[in-house]
């Protein structure tokens, strides 16, 4: 397995950055994650607006363009030849004498096989409900403190994973967005959130009899929505059965899994056609 450091491949056993990085030292960083398939990434460039879009909120100098970038991501998927695979670009604050001061930052890309399109069906999803805003909710920074910390937590209660809410106001998954359907609409958060590529591609969607919206609603509308679910580049539209203990709809999932089906034929068409 290769790991690509500043445009450079290295085996991953020889991949390595310096302690000194803000990274380490301070946590600062930003990364974004995408996935490929049949060796080809998918919606590359949706990533790629939010990837610079992160270095900018940040004030981190990003010293490539685009086209360097999608030569490396390249490079790394010829060198490792995994066909379905997770690639994470990773922009680190540099290395800091001081460990506080950003310099010019560091570029890591890694893959690593992922599973495509598993049945989301199978194991809808059990969520435990935390208190916890995110900072610079808008930016896909390295910082998943809170949701490591209390993986312990959402085990020991029988969930799977959290879902933030601010004093009562949904906002999403530590790694996903998340949605809820209604009698005439198909609902996900619009503010202090990171506005996912999948949540894009589902807000472009038309599904018959519904509206799809961005609104912020609250923990009473949660529990009595018709479903759940969340979105991810990993998971596409993942049904969400249970939340804080109380089921969810009656567990038939038929919007989540038409939203699923369209979803497949975007990825489908764009591996197939796509830039």
């Amino acid at each position: 397995m290769y790991i690509s450091i500043n445009n450079k491949l290295y085996p991953a056993a020889e991949a390595n950055i310096s302690v000194s990085d803000l990274a380490v030292q301070r946590g600062f960083g930003i990364f974004d994650f995408l996935k490929t398939v049949n060796h080809k990434p998918i919606f590359i460039d949706n990533y790629f607006d939010r990837f610079y879009h992160s270095a900018q909120e940040m004030n981190m100098e990003v010293s490539f363009d685009r086209a360097q970038l999608r030569e490396s991501i390249n490079q790394l998927i010829e060198k490792n030849n995994i066909a379905n695979s997770g690639i994470k670009i990773i922009l680190t604050g540099g290395f800091a004498d001081d460990g506080y001061t950003m310099s010019k930052p560091n570029l890591i890309i890694t893959q690593t096989p992922l599973e495509i399109n598993p049945d989301p069906f199978k194991n809808p999803l059990k969520l435990l409900t935390y208190n916890h805003q995110r900072q610079l909710p808008m930016v896909k920074t390295i910082d998943y403190l809170q949701a490591i910390r209390l993986q312990s937590f959402v085990k020991n209660s029988g969930a799977e994973d959290l879902l933030y809410h601010n004093n009562g106001l949904i906002r999403e998954c530590p790694r996903a967005n998340f949605f809820i359907v209604t009698d005439h609409q198909i609902v996900t958060p619009k503010t202090e959130i990171l506005k996912g590529i999948t949540r894009s591609k589902i807000l472009g969607l038309e599904i018959s009899g519904y509206k799809i919206v961005e609104r912020d609603f609250e923990l009473e509308e949660l529990y009595t929505a018709k479903e759940a679910f969340i979105s991810s580049s990993t998971k596409n539209a993942w049904p969400v059965a249970v939340i804080d203990g109380k089921e969810i709809g009656n567990g038939t999932f038929e919007v989540v899994k038409a939203i699923n089906h369209k979803l497949l034929q975007l990825i489908d068409d764009y591996q197939q056609h796509g830039a």
